[in-house]
């Protein structure tokens, strides 16, 4: 087998022992709070990630995107969500395709959703499963208030072809309490109007080992916790230690004393910062700052480092967000210690639509 050493730059690599256990950790603590798991394969968009999830115990996958749920229903997955407004007839009819060979489930957050998934699932064999999306403080997509939810909630129920399913959420990170007593005011209120929600589904890995304290929740979808990232770490998620994907990078000049460029480029980095200084950690290196991004180049302050990287050497780096990496690459390479396991396309990659 090879080495790391002998490859060429950039590389992601992913850490199969820290996948494990990552997956195993997460797992182990939803079980133990009783809550169900249902991990996001946009972090690695690998097939084979989403079933030893499922091996582990998680009840199902969620995706992003129809292109992410036909390759992962196209590898043998049955059990998909998809929390993401569906709208315009090439991907409705799409999602109703896809309905007729897997168990998929959907959301919505408006009564155009609703009403563009009810004609299309009017003649259905079976009806659809739809969510409630409720923004209970990401500022994103959601409907604003639990009163709202209720309404939207017995639309679906109302409407042919759709069956009315929970309640999803992306929370905003370090809103913990809000976002409980958001799902727990929508709870109550959909009961006392005859609609329990059989789901309630909360999502994200920064605040993941809170999890438990959602108390309305029934379920959880967190998708970096897989590989972490330095924004994870930077959460408190875990530590550089539990980071599964890196890049590998070469120092192609050193320009001056305290400069180096690299082959990493904002085509191979995330060019998100989430708040943190830099691009990334260099594990060799920690003093030392990525400091910009051009397409192809990447540029590191080296003025903190006592030891400092030579032209020819490989570097390894924690990028900020790894979800993002995972798109930017055809191929990653698995590895164990130093060891190259295997190279593997990214099934899922570009599948945006």
């Amino acid at each position: 087998m090879s080495q790391i050493s002998q490859l060429d730059t950039p590389a992601v690599l992913i850490d199969l022992d820290r996948v494990e256990a990552n997956l195993q950790r997460v797992q182990d603590y939803a079980d133990s709070h009783g809550l169900k798991l249902r991990p996001h394969i946009k972090t690695h968009k690998l097939p084979r990630f989403a079933r030893r999830a499922m091996e582990l115990g998680a009840v199902g996958i969620t995706v992003q995107k129809l292109g992410e749920a036909e390759v992962m229903a196209d590898a043998g997955i049955t059990e998909i969500f998809l929390p993401y407004n569906i709208l315009g007839a090439a991907k409705l009819a799409r999602l109703k395709a896809l309905s007729e060979r897997v168990h998929i489930t959907v959301t919505a957050d408006s009564a155009e959703t609703v009403a563009g998934l009810s004609v299309t699932f009017a003649d259905a064999v079976g009806p659809l499963t739809v969510l409630v999306e409720c923004d209970t403080g990401m500022g994103r997509c959601g409907v604003q208030s639990p009163a709202d939810a209720v309404v939207l909630a017995q639309l679906i129920a109302a409407s042919p072809g759709l069956e009315f399913g929970g309640l999803m959420t992306y929370p905003a990170a370090g809103q913990v309490e809000a976002n409980a007593a958001w799902l727990a005011a929508a709870r109550d209120a959909l009961d006392a109007a005859g609609l329990a929600p059989a789901i309630v589904s909360n999502g994200g890995t920064p605040d993941i080992w809170r999890a438990h304290e959602v108390t309305a929740a029934t379920e959880h979808r967190p998708g970096t916790y897989i590989y972490m990232d330095r924004f994870q770490v930077s959460k408190g998620v875990g530590g550089y230690d539990d980071c599964a994907l890196t890049v590998l990078a070469t120092v192609v000049s050193r320009p001056t004393e305290n400069r180096a460029i690299i082959d990493a480029g904002s085509k191979a980095l995330t060019s998100d910062t989430l708040g943190m200084s830099g691009f990334g950690l260099i594990e060799a290196y920690p003093g030392a700052e990525i400091v910009g991004l051009s397409e192809e180049h990447g540029t590191i302050d080296l003025s903190n480092c006592t030891n400092k990287p030579a032209i020819g050497e490989k570097l390894r780096i924690i990028p900020n967000h790894a979800c993002v990496v995972s798109n930017l690459f055809d191929t990653v390479t698995l590895i164990s210690g130093e060891v190259v396991v295997e190279t593997v396309p990214v099934s899922a990659r570009g599948r945006v639509g």
